[in-house]
């Protein structure tokens, strides 16, 4: 146990769901001085980004309506964690000293190997990408033919929010149309895809992006004055770049505590953590449960108590499809849809209920009064690898 007077340094890298989330609910102690790292000045709502480049709404949030009293907000990205030193290096050469960290960078865009994706294709993974989107449809006519890359569900919300927009839009999936959501909720997106005029691709894959054109894998071309690639994400190199240990992706490896398996005392959350090898989607559902384990963690690692293992159920998506319409699919605890979704006016509402829901009640609630947020839990979690045994560094 530490002396009363102690005070406990915690740096939070990342501002988005899991830790702006994560940074409220440190405040349980008094004796804990948070500083949260993060490269904008404003929280983004990255579930908002497709509605955004549709000028359908915002997706930007001032920190001051979201951050407890107490939280110092540090506009800067980090550069390198720096465990025998415990000091986090900032890109702008500052050096923040810590006693733990909280490891919340989130994930961007996949970057595509496809050629000429990288020059010619728009992103809306982030913010800064996002508005290079918005910018450059709102250079083309209505009628200007746009490709949206990736089935998933971020390729169908910004399909479906310019195609009720009056943009021609066709969706290429990879493989089938919103993979995640059941037969049913398949068909219920493809009909409501078709309605609007969005062509839709299935099975078929791009192999080359031009400046006014796709080229596809079986060879045909077909016209696009603006590409848009929403197949896959990545995470930001912060982990490896600090010798820390990472899956394929690059995320942090951890334990079922969130520890990373290099360090007791960096803890990760969200999107860039690797929980025995084994992440949980990527996702804002699963980024408030994570955020919220991570500072439960380093508390308990604080109050020299065992921190408890993650214990989340998911319990489904929800999916715009423009502003009058969405679905909101059914899943059991492990995340796996079950044929039960709400469509129609009805799925709409429930979507935009959850997107407030987030900022509102989760966020702000924890930093009114931390500590408070639930979850639904129960939800199986694999075993560790014996092959990841942690080794600890700090003492």
């Amino acid at each position: 146990m530490t002396e009363h007077n102690t005070r406990h340094k915690v740096v939070v890298i990342g501002g988005g769901y899991a830790g702006t989330l994560a940074a409220n609910r440190l405040r349980q102690r008094d004796d804990v001085d948070v500083t949260l790292v993060n490269p904008r000045p404003e929280f983004v709502e990255r579930i908002r980004l497709h509605q955004f480049v549709a000028r359908t709404g915002e997706a930007t949030v001032d920190y001051g309506t979201l951050l407890g009293e107490g939280v110092r907000l540090v506009v800067d990205s980090a550069a390198r964690i720096d465990g025998a030193a415990r000091a986090v290096r900032l890109a702008s050469g500052r050096t923040l000293d810590y006693d733990h960290v909280i490891y919340a960078v989130g994930s961007t865009g996949g970057v595509p190997s496809v050629p000429g994706a990288a020059e010619f294709a728009f992103d809306l993974a982030e913010l800064e990408s996002a508005r290079r989107l918005r910018a450059r449809l709102e250079e083309l006519p209505l009628d200007a033919p746009v490709t949206v890359v990736g089935g998933g569900l971020t390729g169908v919300e910004t399909a479906a929010e310019l195609a009720e927009r009056g943009r021609r839009v066709t969706l290429v999936c990879g493989r089938s149309l919103a993979p995640y959501l059941s037969a049913g909720g398949r068909r219920y997106v493809a009909r409501w895809l078709a309605r609007h005029g969005v062509a839709v691709l299935g099975n078929a894959a791009v192999s080359e992006v031009r400046p006014d054109a796709v080229v596809l894998a079986d060879g045909g071309v077909r016209a696009s004055a603006l590409t848009i690639w929403t197949a896959g994400f990545g995470v930001p190199g912060l982990a490896a770049a600090s010798g820390l240990r990472t899956d394929a992706l690059g995320r942090l490896l951890t334990d079922e505590t969130l520890t990373s398996l290099d360090d007791d005392r960096i803890v990760a959350a969200g999107d860039a953590a690797a929980p025995s090898g084994r992440p949980l989607r990527m996702s804002g559902y699963a980024a408030g449960p994570l955020g919220a384990q991570a500072a439960d963690t380093v508390l308990s690692r604080i109050a020299g108590t065992e921190p408890a293992m993650i214990d989340v159920a998911f319990t489904g998506a929800c999916v715009s499809l423009g502003r009058r319409a969405g679905i909101r699919q059914l899943a059991r605890k492990d995340d796996t849809a079950v044929n039960v979704y709400v469509g129609g006016r009805l799925g709409a509402v429930i979507k935009e209920v959850t997107c407030r829901f987030v900022v509102a009640k989760r966020i702000r609630r924890e930093a009114r009064e931390p500590g408070s947020m639930g979850w639904p839990k129960g939800g199986p979690r694999p075993g560790e690898p014996a092959s990841a045994a942690r080794v600890v560094t700090s003492p």
